[in-house]
């Protein structure tokens, strides 16, 4: 595992915690002492007292146990080591927020953060930064930084749950994205299956059409053709009449 990367939040130095390769040195032996040796050392010796805790001393130790409690020591391994680095415990200053915020804006600047939208490079260092100051403010009032904590943590809940809500929302994006364009291929097989039934009903219509025109011309050829039958057919019968008619009067004229 590497080291971690350097942060915003301010740390302690490394310390060194246990080796894998580190062993159980051998029980050794009894000590063999003389008589003269027991009876010198059989007069007991006193205890030097302990030393009671201050308040100072227990206070102190209480707001490191809240800080490494708000933010936890960080562990990494190198090779065979494992190291742990507790954040800082060092009272700070104005100087100190001053240089925390030059140092934010550089980080800003060299890891190339977007100022706007959704960055993930500018969130982990305004994270980093909200970390340091919730230390500094601890180390000064616990409680204080103890609320800081709560705001943080609503912070970063409502952020997950709003990533959670994007990132449904893509996924229903994309869902209806390719709903869609199936659906825009369908359409546009349907469009094509149209267009052809358009064109070959067009070419029924144009030999519907053609029959049509054929028919009506062989109708009006055929009814001149009956009309003119007709004419010549009343015209023989009248001339029949007229003939019939003179013969008639023939017939009937006495003779003189």
């Amino acid at each position: 595992m590497i080291p971690p990367a350097e942060s915003l939040l301010k740390y302690d130095n490394p310390v060194l915690i246990s080796k894998s390769t580190d062993r159980k040195s051998p029980k050794g032996r009894p000590l063999k002492v003389s008589p003269q040796q027991v009876g010198e050392q059989s007069t007991p010796v006193p205890t030097p007292p302990k030393s009671k805790p201050t308040s100072t001393d227990t206070n102190k130790q209480e707001d490191e146990e809240i800080l490494n409690a708000i933010l936890p020591p960080r562990e990494w391994t190198e090779g065979t080591q494992l190291w742990v680095q507790q954040v800082s415990s060092a009272p700070c200053t104005r100087t100190d927020v001053i240089h925390l915020e030059e140092l934010l804006d550089t980080k800003l600047q060299q890891r190339q953060a977007r100022q706007t939208g959704i960055c993930p490079v500018r969130r982990e260092l305004y994270s980093q930064c909200f970390d340091e100051l919730i230390r500094q403010v601890t180390i000064n009032c616990a409680e204080r930084g103890l609320l800081l904590l709560r705001v943080r943590d609503e912070i970063q809940m409502s952020i997950a749950a709003y990533q959670t809500l994007y990132e449904s929302s893509v996924a229903f994006g994309m869902r209806k994205a390719l709903q869609s364009e199936q659906g825009k291929v369908d359409m546009e097989k349907k469009i094509t299956d149209l267009d052809d039934e358009k064109l070959e009903l067009k070419k029924q219509l144009n030999e519907l059409k053609s029959q049509c025109d054929a028919i009506e011309k062989r109708e009006i050829e055929r009814r001149q053709i009956e009309e003119k039958k007709h004419v010549e057919e009343i015209q023989f019968l009248k001339r029949t009449n007229l003939q019939l008619k003179t013969q008639l009067e023939l017939i009937l004229t006495p003779k003189k």
